[in-house]
C-alpha cells in the first residue's frame, strides 16, 4: 500500500492509519519517533555509524512497520476486544521501528559491519530503546512494554518466559514479531536477499568463533534450499501458536479472506522450491 523506499512516503501513511483509527489525529509522538529513528539508521545520529546491512536494512524496518501497522488497523476493523487505545498504537510502532537497531554500529566501532550482532541484535535493541524512550517522554511501564516485543522477534525468541503487563501489550508483541517475520518473506526481492542473510550470519559467526561444524548453512544455497522448511516448521507454528494468529487480521473481508503477505510468501517459496535442486 506504499513504497517502502519512500521513508517519507511510509511516514505519511502512519499518520494516516493513527488518524484513520483515533478520531482523526495524527500523531506527534510517532512523527518525532520516525524522525530520529531515520536520523538513527540513516547516518544522521552523532554516536551511531548509518547501517551498513543489506538484508536487515532500513527498508526492511519500514516493510515491517507498515505490515505492523495493518494488522493493527485489520484488528480494529473486526471490533476485537480490548480496543487498542492511541498511546498502544505509538508504541507498537515504535517497538516494530526499534526492533532491529541493535544492528548499529557505535561511530568508534571501525570492526566489521554491524551483521557481527545479528545473534545479540535483539538485546541491543532493546538496550538502545531502554534508554532512549524515556528521553522522549515514555513511562517505565511502557519501555517495558516496547522492550518485551522487541525480546519477542527473531526465530529462537520465547514468548512464554515473558510476563507482560497486560493482554494489549501481549498483543502488541504478537503483532511486531508476526510483522517482522512476514515482512521479511513477502518482500518481492526476498530470493535475492537471502544471499545477504547468509553473509551476515557468517560475518556473526566469525565475530563469535563460532567452528565451521557448528554453523547451520555451509553456503548461501544451503540457506536458500531451507527455506521452504523454515517457513513450514518453524515460522508459521510460531505465527500459529505463540503469536496467536494475528497474522489473520490482514486479510480483508472485502476481499474473501484474500491475505496478500501470505500470498505473497507463499510465491517466494514456490520460486524457491523451482530453483531448489539445481542449488542444492
Amino acid at each position: 500500500p506504499v513504497d517502502t523506499k519512500n521513508s517519507h512516503a511510509v511516514a505519511e501513511f502512519l499518520q494516516e492509519k493513527h488518524a484513520g483509527m483515533f478520531a482523526g489525529r495524527g500523531s506527534p509522538w510517532i512523527s518525532r519517533l520516525f524522525e530520529d529513528v531515520t536520523a538513527l539508521f540513516t547516518g544522521g545520529n552523532p554516536d551511531y555509524a548509518p547501517l551498513q546491512l543489506r538484508y536487515h536494512n532500513f527498508e526492511h524496518t519500514l516493510q515491517a512497520t507498515v505490515c505492523l501497522v495493518m494488522i493493527l488497523e485489520g484488528r480494529e476493523h473486526t471490533g476485537t476486544l480490548p480496543r487498542l487505545t492511541a498511546r498502544q498504537f505509538e508504541l507498537a510502532v515504535v517497538a516494530m521501528l526499534l526492533h532491529d537497531c541493535g544492528f548499529l554500529r557505535l561511530r568508534s566501532d571501525q570492526l566489521g559491519t554491524g551483521a557481527k550482532y545479528t545473534f545479540i541484535h535483539e538485546l541491543r535493541s532493546s538496550a538502545y530503546a531502554a534508554s532512549y524512550l524515556p528521553t522522549v517522554g515514555a513511562l517505565l511501564s511502557e519501555v517495558n512494554d516496547v522492550v518485551d516485543a522487541i525480546s519477542c522477534t527473531g526465530p529462537n525468541s520465547q514468548i512464554g518466559r515473558i510476563q507482560f503487563r497486560d493482554a494489549p501489550a501481549r498483543m502488541i508483541a504478537c503483532a511486531v514479531a508476526t510483522a517482522d517475520f512476514l515482512a521479511q518473506m513477502a518482500a518481492p526481492d526476498y530470493l535475492e536477499k537471502l544471499a545477504h542473510l547468509y553473509w551476515e550470519f557468517n560475518e556473526s559467526h566469525d565475530f563469535f568463533g563460532t567452528p565451521e561444524s557448528d554453523r547451520d548453512f555451509k553456503s548461501p544455497q544451503q540457506l536458500l534450499h531451507n527455506t521452504p522448511q523454515f517457513w513450514s516448521d518453524q515460522v508459521l507454528p510460531k505465527l500459529e501458536g505463540d503469536f496467536e494468529g494475528v497474522y489473520r487480521y490482514l486479510a480483508a473481508p472485502s476481499q474473501s479472506g484474500h491475505n496478500p503477505y501470505l500470498a505473497a510468501i507463499e510465491a517466494n517459496i514456490a520460486k524457491i522450491k523451482r530453483i531448489a535442486p539445481a542449488t542444492s
